[in-house]
């Protein structure tokens, strides 16, 4: 049997017959919860610079140092120094830097060891990486911490949806597919809810907490059928069947469909694979663009912008609360997505999200343009904060989940893994890439121009989702390469 990577099929294309008993779908999604607390982790990392950074930030007196003796006026006295802007950013950054190393071997662990425990071992990153932060006596640990963590929160990408892609059944695939997503904003509502109420210190204490929950639910949680089939373990294969989908689970039928999925991987799959077969490229192609628009969205310059759009609009609201509110939103409007998406299908949520984020964006672009022109605007002083909601109410349907998911389906059984990996990297690489230069493009074409910039893409993302990216609705594996290989 080929070692073929993360994700190598997903065997739930299995629905019991008419008139027989259903599958028991309860603890797929219990499982999907679980593995997913991987992606709380994640979230709190990703989180983590947001109320953490005001607290560092060193005071303007001393920024020709590198780093300062912390004063009685800090946050967290006790932790001795201050960062500087440039040392700030990179804090952030270096999360990115992790996350695009951790990727690849996340797929081959996945492979030696198995879905389950490649997710429990997870928890010693996150664990290390908490230690570090929460010790850090100067830049140098912070760095060393967001990059392990960095490290942990790029293989989770990889494996949690994986894992939970071979749990769930066709019929649910799209709504625990969005699961990952969905338990990353979670995390990162967290962090913004407590963050800005406690030191950063006390706040990397119980960001902690979480990767040791990771491991208790996984202790629970059976390891993937596709694993178990994989190496030769069928009878536990169908006992982690009956798990999941309950005792009226046919897990023969099941455990074959595994088998000849698997059995139709013809070989190791190489890099070349990818690119020789019209097929790979494609689902490969449709991967990386889906990556590359879900960042080129602005969702991060909107964030950021976030706090003076709502000051703008004659808001008093703590800055603090702003970022809850945004957090809850996300929360709330990626567990809608999780609902509809089995319903109302990929390419209508990812055409509705691009069309609206742009628009946003437009609007978002004139209002500081008006503004740096010395127009009044208060008299529209609510458009931009309508704006910001909306187009986040509009990412968390469409490009928040729904490229996470499109990945694991997208790709045939033995180019998956690779294919896989290799998104996440591109994912996190643009991560990197807009966040460090997003301050230049600010001081270099203005707020307008940078908010008409990521507007420019969206235009370019509806017309390439209407036009390329099929509906994989339903589909099972064989059907979605048809479509991708233009057979109807």
């Amino acid at each position: 049997m080929s070692n073929n990577g993360p994700g190598v099929t997903n065997p739930m294309l299995y629905d019991p017959p008419e008139g027989q008993a259903s599958n028991t779908k309860l603890m797929q999604f219990v499982a999907g919860v679980g593995v997913s607390i991987a992606a709380i982790s994640a979230g709190t990392a990703l989180g983590w610079t947001s109320p953490v950074l005001p607290q560092l930030a060193l005071p303007e007196a001393g920024n020709d140092s590198t780093t300062a003796t912390a004063s009685s006026n800090n946050t967290d006295a006790g932790s001795g120094f201050y960062l500087t802007a440039d040392q700030g950013s990179w804090v952030g950054a270096f999360l990115a830097v992790g996350a695009f190393c951790g990727a690849l071997p996340a797929g081959y662990l996945a492979e030696k060891i198995g879905r389950k425990y490649t997710t429990m071992s997870l928890a010693l990153p996150y664990l290390a990486s908490w230690a570090l932060i929460i010790f850090a006596s100067g830049a140098e640990m912070l760095y060393a911490g967001r990059f392990v963590i960095g490290i942990a929160t790029g293989a989770s990408c990889v494996v949690a949806p994986m894992f939970i892609s071979e749990i769930a059944e066709t019929s649910i695939r799209g709504a625990l597919g969005a699961f990952f997503q969905l338990f990353l904003t979670v995390g990162i509502l967290f962090v913004y809810a407590v963050g800005p109420y406690t030191s950063w210190t006390t706040l990397s204490v119980l960001c902690a907490i979480f990767p040791v929950l990771l491991i208790v639910a996984m202790f629970i949680v059976p390891e993937s059928p596709t694993y178990l089939v994989k190496q030769g373990r069928r009878s536990d294969a169908a006992a982690a069947l009956k798990w999941f989908w309950g005792p009226n689970c046919n897990t023969q039928n099941a455990v074959e469909t595994i088998q000849a999925d698997l059995d139709a991987v013809k070989g190791e799959a190489k890099v070349s694979d990818l690119f020789t077969k019209a097929t790979n490229r494609n689902a490969l192609f449709i991967a990386l663009l889906l990556m590359f628009f879900q960042q080129f969205s602005g969702i991060n310059a909107v964030i950021f912008y976030t706090v003076p759009i709502f000051q703008s609009a004659g808001s008093t609201m703590d800055p603090a609360i702003c970022g809850i509110v945004v957090g809850v939103v996300q929360v709330l409007m990626t567990f809608v997505s999780s609902v509809l998406i089995d319903k109302a299908g990929r390419r209508i949520l990812l055409l509705q999200s691009s069309f609206i984020m742009g628009s946003c964006l437009v609007v978002l672009g004139v209002y500081f343009k008006l503004q740096n022109d010395k127009t009044d605007v208060s008299g529209i002083g609510w458009l931009p904060l309508a704006s910001v909601v909306l187009f986040i109410i509009s990412f968390s349907l469409g490009f928040g989940p729904i490229p996470w998911m499109m990945m694991g389906e997208l790709c045939a059984p033995d180019v998956k893994g690779l294919a896989s990996a290799l998104a996440v990297m591109f994912n996190w690489t643009l991560v990197f890439l807009v966040t460090k230069t997003f301050g230049t493009m600010q001081e270099m074409i203005g707020s307008d121009w940078t908010f008409w910039f990521f507007g420019f893409w969206m235009a370019v993302c509806t017309f390439y989702v209407f036009i390329k990216v099929p509906e994989t609705k339903g589909k099972t594996n064989a059907e979605i390469q048809a479509l991708l290989g233009g057979k109807n």
